[in-house]
Order: C-alpha cells, then sequence, then structure tokens
C-alpha cells in the first residue's frame, strides 16, 4: 500500500458516499481504501493531538506529573463515550477505561505506556523536550517546519521530535486517533474495548502485578493488544508474540577505606578496578557466552522453531553494518536466535574521575550496574543466585553495606551484591487466534508484507495480564526503528504515525 501521498479526491468521494448511503455505508466491514483515506484525512489534527499530549512531562518518578497525564487521558476517553475508573495502588494509580459496544462481542484489553524516561535537556537540539518539534531532513540535517504544513502536505519522512512521542505516547495517540475517527464516523469496533494506562513503565510497573489481581474481574478480556514497542529493523508493520523479562543489580568491589594518592600508594595499595576487570572478564568466553554454570539450562530451539523464528526478513551483514560492528556474540546463529537466550550485561560502571575531572588516584571503590534479560525457561532469581554464587567462588566476601573495619582486615576480596527482579518474560504462540485475528487485519491494508516476532530484546510488564487473567498477547508495533528510544531526540516518522492510525483501525474493523 502506498500512503506517501494525499488522495484529495479518494477523500471527497468517501464522503459522498457517507451522505448518500448514511449509516448502512458503515454496517458492512470498511475497505482498505476506506481505512487509508480516512487516516490520512484525520493525520493533520492527530499530529496537533499528539504534540499536545507531548507537553505534558511525563516522568514516573514525579506522582504530579503521572497525575497530569492521567487527567488528560480521563478527559479524553470521557469525550469518547469510555467509562473511566482510576485503579488505585500503593503508588502512582493506574487508569482504567471502558466502552461495551455490542452485547454479546468479544473484549479487547489494550495496553498503554503513558510515562516516558527521564530528559536531560541539554543533550537535545531543541529548547524543551516535551515540546514537540517537527523536522525534515535537508542536506543531512534535521530543520524545523511548522505544524501547519501538514494541512496541506504529506511527506512520510518528516518526524516529530520529542520525549516519549515513539516510547510511546505516538503509539498510544494512534490508538486514541484510530477510536475518534470511528466515533466522528458512527462507525463501531467489531469487539468490546477495555484500556489500561501504565504511569510507571519505565520504572518496571512496580505496582501493576497487584492492581491486576486485585481488579481482575474489571480486566477480564479474551485478548490483550499492547500498544508499545519498536518496529522491526525493516520498518515493516510488526506483530511481537512475546518479550524478555528482567532482573538487575549493583555490584560494588571495595578497596581502600577512602580514595588514594597513586604515587605514594601505588604498588601498595591493591586497586579494586583490576579486580574488577578480573570478575567480570571471567564472566564470559571470547564469543560472549556466560561462564557461569547452568545459566542457559533449560533453553532447546527446535529446528521448527529455529525455522519460524528466522522467517523474520534480516540480514546479518546489513545489520552488522548499521550497528557499527564488526563481529556478534555466538549466542544462537542468527539475531532472531540470540533473542531466545537470558543475557547477561554490564550496563554502566563508576570508579573515579575521567577526562577534565580525572584525578592521579587509586578509587577507593568500584560500582557495577548490571542487568539479564529473561526469557520464559530462565527464571530471573535463579540466575542471579548463580551470579552471586559466581562471585562468591572468585573468592569474594560479600557483605550487606559498607565493610567494617574487622572485615578490611579479614578479607582481601570485599564486595556487596544486591539484585532486584522486573518483569516476566511471556511468550504467545505465533500460530494461535490472536495472531491470525491480527495478520488477518494487518494484510487487509498492507499485503503480506507484515513481520512477526517470537520475542523483543526488550521488556514488558505484561506476565501479570496473561498470568492473572489467562489471556495471550500481542504487541502492535508502530515507531520506526531508528526512534532514539530512551535517548536525546526520540522521534517519530510520520509515515509510521500514519500507519499506525491505518494499523488500528483495521484490527478495530475485525471480529474476533
Amino acid at each position: 500500500m502506498n500512503t506517501n501521498s494525499r488522495t484529495p479526491v479518494s477523500i471527497l468521494m468517501l464522503m459522498l458516499l457517507c451522505l448518500m448511503a448514511g449509516p448502512s455505508l458503515w454496517a458492512q466491514k470498511l475497505t482498505k481504501d476506506q481505512i487509508t483515506t480516512l487516516a490520512h484525512n484525520k493525520l493533520p489534527t492527530a499530529t496537533l493531538g499528539l504534540k499536545a499530549f507531548l507537553q505534558l512531562p511525563n516522568d514516573g518518578h514525579f506522582p504530579e506529573q503521572a497525575k497530569n497525564n492521567a487527567l488528560w487521558c480521563d478527559s479524553i476517553f470521557k469525550t469518547l463515550g469510555f467509562q473511566t475508573k482510576v485503579l488505585e495502588t500503593e503508588g502512582i494509580p493506574l487508569l482504567f477505561a471502558e466502552r461495551k459496544f455490542h452485547k454479546k462481542a468479544k473484549t479487547i484489553l489494550f495496553y498503554l505506556q503513558i510515562d516516558g524516561q527521564p530528559v536531560d535537556s541539554a543533550q537535545w537540539d531543541q529548547a524543551n523536550p516535551y515540546s514537540a518539534v517537527l523536522k525534515e531532513k535537508v542536506n543531512g540535517t534535521w530543520q524545523p517546519i511548522g505544524f501547519e504544513r501538514l494541512q496541506n502536505e504529506y511527506n512520510p519522512d518528516w518526524r516529530i521530535f520529542g520525549r516519549s512521542v515513539s516510547d510511546s505516547k505516538g503509539p498510544a495517540m494512534a490508538f486514541i486517533s484510530a477510536l475518534e475517527i470511528l466515533k466522528e464516523h458512527k462507525i463501531k469496533p467489531q469487539f468490546n474495548v477495555k484500556v489500561i494506562m501504565d504511569f510507571q513503565e519505565e520504572m518496571g510497573s512496580p505496582f501493576l502485578a497487584k492492581a491486576v489481581t486485585n481488579n481482575k474481574a474489571l480486566l477480564e478480556a479474551d485478548m490483550l493488544f499492547i500498544m508499545d514497542g519498536t518496529r522491526h529493523v525493516s520498518n515493516l508493520p510488526t506483530l511481537t508474540f512475546g518479550a524478555r523479562g528482567i532482573a538487575t543489580a549493583q555490584l560494588r568491589i571495595f578497596g581502600a577505606k577512602q580514595d588514594l594518592h597513586s604515587g605514594q600508594y601505588g604498588n601498595f595499595a591493591p586497586n579494586p578496578v583490576f579486580k574488577t576487570a578480573q570478575l567480570l572478564g571471567s564472566l564470559k568466553d571470547e564469543n560472549g557466552k556466560v561462564l557461569i554454570p547452568g545459566f542457559y539450562d533449560g533453553i532447546v530451539l527446535s529446528e521448527a522453531k529455529k525455522s519460524l523464528i528466522n522467517s523474520v526478513p534480516e540480514n546479518r551483514d546489513s545489520l552488522i553494518q548499521r550497528l557499527g560492528i564488526s563481529t556478534t556474540d555466538a549466542i544462537g546463529n542468527t539475531y532472531q536466535e540470540a533473542l531466545q537466550y537470558p543475557t547477561l550485561n554490564i550496563r554502566g560502571m563508576k570508579a573515579g574521575w575521567v577526562e577534565k575531572e580525572v584525578r592521579t588516584i587509586i578509587p577507593s571503590e568500584v560500582i557495577v550496574e548490571i542487568d539479564m534479560r529473561l526469557v520464559p525457561e530462565s527464571d530471573g532469581k535463579r540466575l542471579m543466585e548463580l551470579l552471586k554464587a559466581y562471585i562468591q567462588d572468585q573468592g569474594y566476601h560479600l557483605v550487606g553495606a559498607a565493610p567494617t573495619e574487622e572485615e578490611r582486615s579479614t578479607y582481601p576480596k570485599l564486595a556487596s551484591f544486591d539484585y532486584t527482579l522486573g518483569s516476566l518474560p511471556f511468550q504467545t504462540p505465533m500460530d494461535s487466534d490472536i495472531g491470525q485475528l491480527l495478520n488477518k487485519a494487518i494484510k487487509k491494508v498492507f499485503g503480506d508484507q507484515v513481520v512477526n516476532m517470537q520475542t523483543t530484546g526488550g521488556s514488558q510488564p505484561i506476565a501479570p495480564f496473561i498470568n492473572t487473567l489467562d489471556i495471550p498477547a500481542v504487541s502492535l508495533r508502530i515507531p520506526n526503528p531508528d526512534n532514539n528510544i530512551h535517548a536525546p531526540n526520540e522521534n517519530l516518522r510520520i509515515g509510521n504515525f500514519l500507519e499506525g492510525i491505518i494499523t488500528c483501525l483495521a484490527v478495530m474493523d475485525e471480529r474476533p
């Protein structure tokens, strides 16, 4: 399908048909052309709506920001005819919305992530990351343009820059815009709709699991559609049938009681950085395989599953070039196979100072931040305990906090190790009813160029819904893969936003 140009004649014809045929036209399922035309016609106002939504700061660490976003969402869904309810938790509340369109139809629950990562405004190429800017690329650089140009022009490669535009207010607004289109034209979705809005996803949704348990009857549905996540690297319409879980840890390796002068105490006081390097270097072999005994236990990829997951259109050489690396870790034979295994990652380290702040010292401690991505066959607690035992096997005495004087004088290797378990992994069978439904809907408007991925490398707090409500879940991916997720200059391609609206319309016009 070509979504690269406006079709005003098609829009006019559609409006004339509506006037001539009245409600009976909409009693039938929408055609591909009708869906595309409706989405194109909505794009300018939908983009302005997204711009307004993005103006609300949404760092989940701040209750007032979460409250402002919840009020905005509450107002929008009430305008759409939904009943809303605040779901209280021990922390930031969740927001629930529901509208019954049919007495006997099935119900789909939509998950919307409303919060975003913190921002460092100084690193953005605009004054305020929460004041969205529309840009076009001119001679290799992004230049601001006015949003009003969308009233008469359409370029799929224009981009909106702003915090949370891709993760995940853009996808949420694509869904909301599709609902607005249906309401404006008096079209009913083919199923009843429930919506759950999460305002602390980036913090691991700490109160979501308990909220789902406490509101099981309210959230009851037949399927869960997740409006979150980035498309496959090809930027084709993407369905993802699972996500890895996550567990995080902090390791501290202790040296002397305080930072020491490297001239006075070099060759005498051990430097904990070297000990840390030796320990971390022993965790993996030269091919990137984790050497902790039992780390990969229970994971077996059958030839049938390999064939299924490797059907994703990927080119290894192109991916390597895009990432700017010369080789890959040897975990699985392809990128898709690598996603089926748990990971062990060093996500950050701190010891002393660098660059303009560099000092001639022996650091007193090293802080290592660790994350593990989990798959259904792996248990986060078991893997973290394996890592803890491995550290101890390397001769480290673990303390609960800063070591005492007695511990410092007794143990040559001192460390602390604390871990936190985050969201659980999940996987939905790709040949399930939910997969067939979504593929049918999306192929109606995009043809056969739909990517089905078994899992994404990132994590989503979806397991509580699957385990508590006993329903399947699939992620509808909208943002472009080069969207700078979580980073400065986060962006959403206009063509992707339009296709997101088209996707949501097509899905809501398909009967489960």
